[in-house]
């Protein structure tokens, strides 16, 4: 999960409506955008507005550089990073309590409560964790692997879609802006290269505490919904909340296993699903986990990844003191921005690659595994 996002200005934007409904609703605050096209296909309609990219194919400051290289030097200064660390906090937290996201309440009301017990329910103790994954991320020591993450990741992502989508009129419809552009872009996509297959069986892996997972879980009601993590505690969390809205017809199964190796049954799902979680990977994990996605998708299926945008404007022109607390969170940021996915997925097998910025600072890229897959 990304910590960290910046501001923009109201022009920067896209907007897909995944309906006339929902055009009416937002149409009327979106004077500034600029239409580009209009798709019909049956039952789906949308309107696609381009936000802006950048120049480059990513960030300057995510090449190896001199200066990216004296940023990654301070930031292995252990008490210039504790000062880092302590700086991107503070940041998500003001964020929050800025546009009235309860970010204490909501913790504590987690730590508070009985999530506890979801832990030997979920918990694999024979789970090996790779190495990569025990890095500090995000300003924690223990990085995914405590109950604070747990505790906040949820809240945390809520201030990062706002500081995202900071022009839309309320958190609700910031959150349904950037989600709704990723489940419209994945809809779009697997319409038009599927053959028909319809999505019956969804994982998301990396799934956290289960944001994703949910909003797939309400997109396709009839779908079989699997939420998979390396966090037991994340899983713990997103199990507690699940367990707290009214039942569906398919509950989510949650499962605590590696990406790269989920042990989950070769074609047999219709959607795989990385939401934020590629930027947190080195590259030999990316491409891992590419692997097995193309191991567990039918034929037909469709792979969809959402992350950071190198192409987008607002993160090429973020300054130098915005992109310094962002490495100081995020371990791998440069290996996942010099990490070319379209050419990761081709050599996997993958056809039909489509990268499309669903908001101003991340993208949703596309693919399928080919029909004549056996």
């Amino acid at each position: 999960m990304a910590l960290w996002a910046t501001s923009c200005s109201s022009s920067e934007k896209l907007f897909l409506a995944s309906s006339a409904a929902t055009r009416r609703k937002m149409g009327s605050r979106r004077r500034d955008l600029v239409h580009v096209g209009m798709t019909d296909q049956a039952e789906t309609e949308t309107i696609s507005i381009a936000y802006k990219e950048g120049d480059r194919e990513r960030p300057k400051w995510a090449d190896e550089t001199p200066f990216s290289r004296l940023v990654e030097a301070l930031i292995s200064f252990k008490p210039f990073y504790s000062l880092l660390k302590l700086g991107a906090r503070q940041v998500l937290i003001s964020t929050a309590e800025r546009n009235n996201i309860p970010w204490r309440e909501m913790t504590k009301e987690i730590l508070e409560s009985d999530v506890y017990k979801e832990l030997n329910t979920i918990q694999n103790t024979s789970l090996q964790y790779p190495d990569y994954y025990l890095s500090p991320f995000h300003a924690y020591d223990e990085g995914n692997l405590s109950w604070l993450a747990a505790a906040e990741a949820e809240v945390a992502t809520m201030s990062m879609t706002r500081r995202a989508i900071p022009y839309a009129p309320s958190n609700e419809e910031a959150t349904q802006e950037m989600r709704g552009n990723w489940v419209q872009a994945i809809k779009q996509h697997h319409m038009k290269h599927s053959g028909n297959v319809t999505i019956q069986n969804i994982v998301d892996i990396g799934c956290s505490v289960g944001v994703s997972t949910r909003f797939l879980a309400d997109e396709f009601p009839s779908a079989k919904v699997t939420g998979l993590d390396l966090s037991p505690y994340f899983l713990s969390v997103a199990q507690y909340k699940e367990k707290k809205r009214p039942p569906r017809k398919n509950p989510i199964r949650w499962i605590h296993a590696a990406g790269e190796n989920t042990g989950l049954p070769s074609k047999s799902f219709d959607l795989v699903s990385f939401s934020y979680v590629f930027h947190e990977c080195p590259e030999r994990a990316i491409i891992a986990l590419v692997n097995e996605a193309f191991r567990l998708l039918r034929p037909g299926g469709t792979l969809a990844i959402t992350d950071q945008a190198p192409k987008s404007k607002i993160l090429q022109e973020l300054s130098p003191a915005l992109f310094t607390l962002m490495k100081s969170t995020e371990p791998f940021l440069n290996e996942y921005y010099l990490t070319d996915l379209e050419e990761r997925l081709r050599e996997a097998g993958f056809v039909n690659m489509k990268t499309l910025l669903t908001d101003p600072r991340h993208m949703t890229m596309t693919a399928t595994v080919p029909h004549q897959n056996v």
